[in-house]
């Protein structure tokens, strides 16, 4: 067995470890605490870093806000917890959430509290195919290069230009952390954007980017068929195994020019 017995100088996302008597990099997965107002909301297993994008991303996701809101430690400077200025746009009441890095959405009492109302997709851009299968070479993925073990997302314009990337070993925390900046930034609603994922599209990732406006989903792997259903019901396009070139145009193909 491995011992975590170093930290990287000047890194969060990994760690150095000693494995066979020799070194190793691992993903850091730690535990944060998001409070508004003081009260906890959520515990999600995370890759410190953007913990703040993270907080703002997974609350308006959940539609809890509306709005850009402060955020950042606690009054005590508690390790793994970040504060958002509340108020909620409403009470969740007994609904609170423990989230994995590997399910946005485990841990919720039932399925039907699942879907986070959204407006339909806007028509937004028509992209080449070539360029949207293109997409995934574009991701930043420094974290992943050196552990194999986070996931990415990024943001990109309609041109197929980067805007943002973030890493985080749950695939919908590093969504969290680009809609997070992006709310920040005042670009939401993504309705000329692009978002693309480098792994499968699961359920979660679709109902994040359809609550934040994006009308594009393109992932490297497969998308589960509840994720399709979703894309298809509104009206976003979603795409998956885009990989050398290629890839396969799951709904919303009008948006999609070869």
């Amino acid at each position: 067995m491995g011992v975590v017995d170093a930290f990287r100088p000047g890194s969060t996302l990994y760690a150095e470890i000693t494995r066979e008597g020799r070194r190793d990099s691992v993903a850091i997965e730690e535990p944060l605490e998001i409070r508004v107002d003081g009260e906890p909301v959520s515990v999600t297993m995370r890759t410190p870093g953007h913990d703040e994008e993270l907080a703002l991303g997974f609350l308006f996701g959940e539609g809890l806000i509306e709005e850009p809101r402060a955020a950042g430690p606690d009054a005590e400077l508690s390790a793994n917890v970040v504060e958002v200025e509340g108020p909620l746009s409403h009470d969740p009441g007994r609904r609170r959430f423990y989230t994995s890095s590997s399910c946005g959405v485990c841990g919720k009492g039932a399925l039907a509290e699942i879907a986070v109302a959204s407006e339909p997709a806007p028509e937004g851009p028509c992209v080449a195919r070539a360029l949207l299968a293109g997409l995934p070479e574009h991701l930043e993925q420094p974290a992943f290069e050196r552990t194999g073990g986070v996931h990415a997302t990024g943001l990109f314009d309609r041109d197929g230009r980067l805007l943002l990337v973030r890493e985080d070993v749950g695939r919908h925390n590093a969504m969290d952390k680009v809609i997070g900046r992006a709310l920040l930034d005042g670009l939401v609603p993504l309705h000329e954007s692009i978002l693309c994922v480098s792994g499968r599209v699961s359920f979660e990732l679709i109902q994040k980017a359809a609550v934040a406006g994006c009308p594009l989903l393109v992932g490297v792997g497969a998308p589960s068929s509840l994720a399709i259903e979703l894309a298809a019901d509104r009206g976003m396009t979603l795409a998956g195994f885009a990989r050398r070139g290629r890839l396969n145009v799951y709904t919303g193909d009008r948006r999609v020019l070869d």
